[in-house]
């Protein structure tokens, strides 16, 4: 693999898709999804994203000594999610370079039908793979990576 970026579109990338819903310990007194959580819930859909491509978080440590971490975050902010709010939280990869992803992330209230969906949050999440004892950027692991170009 080269440490030259392959910049992908949102348009011919798979969308991962996690379902969640609003409890009360993420609002705040109002009712109303704490923004931070969004950082959570952004970061349970990646785990999860990962772990549908064949791997866990522990299993990446465990068998590979690596871990992810997170380099850089931003959020824009449109609507609150509320107490029992049905959410889908989505991941794309928007960029993945030789030891680094950047994701796209969105936050979803889902209504009954399945048109009725209001774009809640917007973020984009840029992970580093590092070594889990020197926390020193390391190539994602190639099979890893085949995997993610799966979604490309």
């Amino acid at each position: 693999m080269t440490n030259a970026s392959n910049s992908i579109g949102d348009d011919v990338n798979q969308v991962f898709s996690w379902p969640l819903r609003v409890y009360y310990e993420d609002t705040d007194a109002g009712g109303v999804v704490f923004y931070a959580n969004y950082l959570k819930f952004f970061e349970r859909a990646r785990t999860e994203w990962l772990r549908a491509k064949g791997y866990s978080q522990q299993q990446l440590v465990d068998e590979k000594g690596l871990i992810f971490v997170v380099k850089a975050a931003s959020v824009e902010y449109m609507a609150p999610a509320r107490l029992d709010d049905e959410l889908k939280i989505t991941v794309t990869i928007k960029e993945l370079r030789t030891a680094s992803l950047t994701f796209t992330q969105k936050a979803w209230r889902v209504g009954k039908a399945s048109d009725q969906q209001q774009l809640l949050a917007n973020g984009q999440v840029t992970i580093v793979c590092v070594n889990a004892e020197t926390i020193r950027p390391q190539p994602i692991p190639e099979e890893l990576v085949e995997q993610m170009h799966k979604d490309i």
